[in-house]
């Protein structure tokens, strides 16, 4: 994966306009379809088990350090602090983790809140779905929505309806 960690949060003397950001988080997320499981649960698809661990404690807690981190994993799993260290610093190079120097430790926040991740994953991954078939994704995807919740129907149809009027008034 390339270092998009840089691309989002450049050095203070590197000066982008916000349409050139706008391209860098669309190539982070492309990432992040790339490495797609759909056979696992949750965001597990799109993160490993101990980024997603870790990604789950710091949209809690908002930010810690390396040993923090280290003792809330170690409730459910043995994991080392050079493991943990390793996976904030891939997470900081992925753009989703903002790493900032404290006294004598580095802090690990969020670069994203939860649902902005959520959403932004989503929609790479349909798109990439959108490519294959745009036709049979849109019927599979309503087909697959009747079956697991129906009620969701009425608040697609909802939303479509709402987005035709937009495009129509060219929002």
């Amino acid at each position: 994966m390339k270092n998009v960690g840089f691309l989002l949060f450049p050095p203070e003397n590197f000066s982008l306009d916000i349409l050139h950001k706008v391209e860098y988080v669309r190539d982070m997320i492309k990432e992040f379809a790339n490495i797609f499981r759909p056979t696992r649960k949750g965001l597990g698809r799109a993160l490993g088990d101990l980024e997603k661990d870790i990604m789950d404690i710091l949209w809690a807690k908002g930010g810690v350090t390396g040993k923090e981190a280290l003792e809330e994993i170690s409730r459910s799993k043995k994991a080392a602090i050079t493991t943990v260290l390793t996976v904030l610093d891939r997470l900081v190079k992925k753009g989703i983790v903002k790493k900032t120097k404290g006294e004598s430790v580095y802090i690990y926040t969020p670069a994203l809140t939860k649902d902005e991740f959520t959403d932004m994953v989503s929609q790479a991954v349909m798109r990439g779905v959108l490519d294959i078939s745009a036709s049979s994704a849109v019927a599979s995807f309503v087909d697959i929505l009747a079956k697991t919740d129906p009620k969701e129907l009425d608040r697609l149809s909802r939303l479509i309806e709402k987005k035709k009027k937009e495009l129509r008034k060219g929002v």
